[in-house]
């Protein structure tokens, strides 16, 4: 821990471990708050792209903080070889495992997914609007806080756009990358909203959209961004909320929904209560 957050902060018990570094849950003697603080092993970081992502997350979190949907930052403090990031405290169970405990189909409701879309998409409007990309989205960097609001993490891919400015390579994660980037085209932020698509598609159905039996044939789907909606999968799914991943998962980047468009659908600003079915 960097001398600057030990002089603040008491560290308490292990609560996460990474590739460079583990989480630990801290507290802060004079306020008695509790947060979650991450010390990183610079010494481990032989890699120039896994220096400049773990550089780039408390840059990203600073610049959009505060949101209610996005992870807040306290801290950050770094000497020679350790970087300590301060942050908010969040519960223990991603979205991910949240979907994996639910009542066997790994699915959710319409209600409970329009809930959790919004707040990810404020939070998307919030990064787009201040020119971040995430250019990682994915159920495993949604987290919630103790009153279940939904906080967006791990923003170590986060790109810089601003107005006009396309970005480029190959970022994301296998079932969530947008065709364009596997394509090695120029893109934009709505890199995010396709991958924000995919999750909904997920929580619905309980099964991603594009698939295959290793990387390379996700990928192969993804560029085909050939999207279905099996009637075994979707048939209580309302065509509102088919028409929402439409415009999302949408393969023509041109004309795909931005995250504020995303947000004005009718099946979001209803909360997903929506009496017709297909």
């Amino acid at each position: 821990m960097c001398s600057i957050v030990k002089n603040q902060y008491e560290l308490c018990e292990e609560i996460g471990r990474g590739r460079f570094g583990t989480i630990f849950r801290c507290f802060n003697p004079t306020t008695n708050q509790v947060f979650a603080c991450k010390i990183i092993n610079k010494t481990l970081l032989t890699d120039s792209t896994d220096r400049n992502c773990l550089l780039n997350e408390p840059k990203y979190m600073t610049l959009l903080s505060p949101h209610p949907n996005i992870l807040q930052i306290y801290h950050f403090s770094e000497d020679d070889d350790v970087l300590s990031i301060v942050m908010e405290l969040c519960q223990p169970l991603t979205l991910f495992e949240r979907i994996l405990k639910t009542n066997g189909s790994n699915t959710l409701t319409e209600p409970q997914s329009a809930f959790i879309m919004h707040q990810l998409l404020s939070a998307l409007a919030h990064c787009h609007t201040l020119g971040v990309a995430h250019r990682d989205i994915k159920p495993d960097n949604i987290l919630f806080d103790s009153k279940d609001n939904l906080k967006l993490a791990d923003f170590g891919s986060a790109e810089w756009f601003g107005e006009g400015k396309k970005m480029s390579g190959i970022v994301g994660t296998p079932y969530y990358v947008a065709p364009e980037i596997l394509m090695g085209r120029e893109y934009d932020e709505k890199v995010d909203v396709w991958s924000c698509g995919v999750i909904l598609y997920i929580m619905l159905s309980g099964i991603p959209p594009f698939y295959g039996d290793d990387a390379a044939q996700i990928f192969e789907a993804v560029v085909r961004g050939n999207l279905r909606f099996p009637s075994r999968l979707f048939r209580s799914v309302s065509s509102s909320a088919k028409d929402l991943l439409r415009k999302m998962i949408c393969r023509d980047a041109s004309r795909r929904f931005s995250a504020e468009q995303a947000l004005r659908h009718p099946w979001i600003l209803s909360g997903g209560e929506t009496a017709e079915l297909s």
